[in-house]
């Protein structure tokens, strides 16, 4: 186990390195190299990205080197044990231009139910080959987990894969900007780069490249913090999408300006799965006069509202300047984060561009709460036409803002308009829009007439198993029957015991039918308007 004194060592400290251990993938920072007491030989101390270490570098009791954080992330491995990497050209060799062995060809077979061994021929393998083998016709490479720490000789991979217009550099050895630079620079027709899960050293003190020709950079899990997407900036002059999930970002931290500057041409921005959990922060990008689509699924935020020209954050901007919050964003994703009022949605309706919304996975979105339905969500959005990844539709979003008028109406009776308008901002403009009257009798003076206009065609469908197939039945009801009502008309008609009904309410244009929850909810709660259809299913154990 144990090397000879005489044994040398060509890594050095901040150099990235795989580990040659069986069955591991590890990738690593050197942050020692030298002796240890009570070893013969050189070690190389080692930071692992993934944090699974044995200590943070202090061995029986001696610090050797330190860890973030002073994390369990570091380990002492001999020489023998780690790789410095390879070359984009070598990388680009082994992947493409690499043929199978024919002992290789001969283990490649599939058993059949009898046991026996089926050889299996790869169809048009010899002409994928052949054309991979011509690296200068290659436009889209694979290369994630190849051990790629350098962009090789120069002139080398300019002259052998001149035409890569997509790179995939996932999970690499890159140690530095100045390395992706100079790859860069070598592929001069390249404009999509991943270094995903890479550890990329980026100092501000020293000049980085422009990388000009890039137009997609993916920065996915890289440790990155926002003081480096700031230098970066400056390095980016055509960038139009640029990826920066998981690098745990809380805060945008812009250094002499109040907004994030910059970015000309950033058309979408992607920070999923960080940790922002205030808006502040994300108002901080409304500068970006291109961003068309940002997405903060997977976030900790609370509340969002729309950073008008009369906010205090617009009194912080040049006084030259209109101050234009988001005006070109027209996508915006809030899937799984911690939104629970009302207000935020409705501000989402003051972005004055916004087309397609994710609000799913939030507490007020949750479907065990069914506080807001996609209903009402649609009716709150008024220029929106995507919500959660499904079409909203010209006839859903009329159904939808009728039933939610008729929701206000007898829900709000009681209160007066003020007080109503406070609460739900369209509803006036939706009443008129509509002409849904504000008697929901319908505004007759005879009571037999009034009796006819609140009573609402309901269709039945019964798809419960132990039933069997059923036609749909229509039946008037009153529209204040309650949910559990219904089911008591629902138990006449199939025989299934209301204990053991599930209802959902389903619309002609909605991707999902909605379940009915609430037996004290009356059809008038829910907004229902003519020839509504509903579900009775069965409660399955």
């Amino acid at each position: 186990m144990e090397e000879s004194k005489g044994s040398c060592c060509c890594f050095c400290v901040g150099q990235r390195v795989l580990s040659l251990t069986s069955n591991s993938n590890e990738r690593g920072t050197v942050k020692y190299v030298g002796a240890v007491e009570g070893y013969e030989g050189v070690w190389v101390g080692v930071e692992w990205d993934s944090g699974q270490g044995r200590h943070n570098g202090k061995v029986n009791g001696i610090q050797y080197f330190c860890t973030q954080d002073q994390l369990r992330s570091g380990s002492l491995v001999r020489p023998n044990k780690l790789s410095a990497g390879v070359s984009l050209l070598d990388a680009l060799s082994s992947r493409y231009k690499a043929t199978l062995s024919q002992s290789e060809e001969d283990d490649m077979y599939v058993t059949t139910q009898r046991r026996m061994r089926v050889a299996v021929e790869l169809v048009g393998k010899n002409q994928v080959a052949e054309h991979q083998a011509h690296l200068e016709m290659l436009t889209v490479a694979t290369l994630a987990y190849t051990g790629v720490c350098s962009a090789g000789a120069q002139g080398e991979i300019r002259l052998s894969a001149p035409n890569i217009t997509d790179l995939d550099l996932t999970g690499n050895l890159i140690p530095d900007w100045q390395e992706v630079g100079r790859i860069c620079e070598e592929l001069p027709a390249l404009k999509l780069l991943d270094l995903s899960s890479s550890r990329i050293a980026i100092t501000m003190r020293d000049g980085l490249p422009v990388l000009s020709n890039l137009t997609t950079l993916v920065l996915n899990r890289c440790a990155m913090k926002w003081k480096h997407v700031e230098v970066l900036n400056r390095c980016l002059p055509k960038i139009e999408e640029l990826s920066l999930c998981g690098n745990k970002l809380q805060k945008a931290t812009t250094t002499s300006q109040p907004f994030v500057g910059g970015f000309e041409s950033l058309r979408l921005l992607n920070l999923e799965d960080n940790l922002f959990d205030n808006w502040n922060e994300i108002v901080k990008l409304s500068q970006l006069q291109s961003l068309q689509q940002l997405y903060l699924s997977g976030n900790c935020l609370q509340q969002l509202w729309y950073p008008d020209s009369s906010s205090s954050t617009a009194d912080h901007h040049h006084k030259d300047t209109e101050f234009k919050p988001f005006a070109a964003l027209r996508c915006l994703l809030l899937a799984g984060n911690k939104i629970s009022e009302w207000s935020s949605v409705d501000a989402l309706d003051q972005f004055p561009a916004l087309e397609e919304v994710r609000l799913s996975q939030n507490p007020l979105t949750d479907s065990g709460y069914g506080v807001a339905p996609r209903y009402m969500l649609i009716a709150h959005l008024g220029k929106i036409t995507s919500l959660n990844g499904s079409q909203v539709k010209p006839r859903e979003r009329r159904d939808a803002e009728i039933r939610y008028v008729r929701h206000v109406l007898s829900t709000m009776q009681r209160k007066d308009m003020e007080e109503i308008m406070k609460s739900h901002p369209r509803f006036k403009h939706l009443q008129v829009l509509h002409d849904v009257p504000m008697d929901l009798g319908g505004g007759s003076t005879g009571k037999t007439s009034t009796m006819a206009s609140s009573l609402i065609s309901v269709s039945i469908v019964c798809v419960a198993a132990t039933i069997g197939e059923r036609a749909p039945i229509t039946k008037k009801l009153p529209s204040s029957t309650t949910i559990g009502r219904l089911k008591v008309v629902c138990e006449a008609l199939f025989k299934l015991r209301a204990a053991r009904q599930q209802l959902f309410f389903k619309d002609q244009d909605a991707p999902l039918p909605v379940a009915l929850v609430d037996d004290m909810e009356s059809l008038a709660d829910l907004g229902f308007v003519a020839n509504t259809t509903i579900i009775v299913d069965e409660v399955h154990d």
